[in-house]
């Protein structure tokens, strides 16, 4: 284990996304807001409903059905989708290195923030899958912000309930929402391939890094945006 790279005067944060990032559940979301969508008589790719996975659930509805779609129906598709995507609650697959990323960075002096668009029973589901909550600091969910991802809101919690600025952080999501939130908030985004974006997308997008998954960031951690923050750290301190 490396040492704590800073006193508590001169905190860090690591700030994560939950679904697709440590929670293999993006394409649940996908097949589950389809049903949605089917129900209420609405015909959307699969394609199409993946890549605003990470989206808040009325930003996700607007990017897919348009502006002129009938906003009366928005609580009711959102609900469907909760629904259905509640059958798999006890079932959630925890992606592989997870829980021992977030145990690791807290044991190095790293501050764990979740940054998520899930909410309520959703999040409780979530955070029971990963089974690391000994590790995690807090979490900011759709409840806590008015904008989702895209928008900065969550980031912005995030950081704030860690107490530290943009400048001290690092945030670790798999869509180009999640980069784009990060870098808006001012903030490196380490990206993961495992909720099914490609690399070169996460890459277009801002990220400073892109790892396969949890396990991959974790084994290759010394020499990723974390080990290095720490390096210079250690190094100005």
């Amino acid at each position: 284990m490396a040492p704590q790279p800073h006193g508590h005067d001169a905190p860090l944060a690591a700030v994560f996304d939950v679904d697709g990032t440590l929670v293999d559940t993006n394409y649940l979301h996908a097949v589950t807001w389809w049903e949605a969508f089917h129900q209420a008589g609405h015909r959307v790719p699969m394609t199409d409903i993946h890549h605003t996975v990470g989206m808040g659930s009325h930003r996700l509805i607007e990017r897919l059905l348009g502006e002129d779609r009938d906003h009366d129906h928005d609580d009711a598709l959102s609900a469907a989708h909760t629904a259905v995507y509640a059958t798999w609650f006890d079932r959630l697959p925890v992606l592989d290195g997870a829980a021992d990323l977030l145990r690791t960075l807290a044991r190095r002096g790293w501050t764990v923030v979740l940054a998520t668009s899930a909410q309520g029973a959703e999040l409780v589901a979530l955070r029971r899958a990963i089974d690391a909550d000994d590790a995690i600091h807090d979490a900011t969910s759709a409840d806590d912000v008015e904008s989702s991802k895209p928008a900065p809101d969550p980031v912005h919690q995030a950081l704030e309930q860690a107490g530290v600025p943009p400048a001290r952080a690092l945030f670790v999501g798999d869509t180009v929402w999640d980069v784009r939130a990060a870098r808006t908030a001012g903030v490196d985004c380490v990206a993961l391939l495992s909720g099914g974006i490609g690399r070169t997308e996460l890459e277009e997008a801002g990220a400073v890094a892109v790892y396969r998954d949890p396990a991959a960031l974790l084994a290759g951690l010394d020499d990723s945006p974390f080990g290095r923050m720490e390096d210079a750290l250690r190094r100005s301190g």
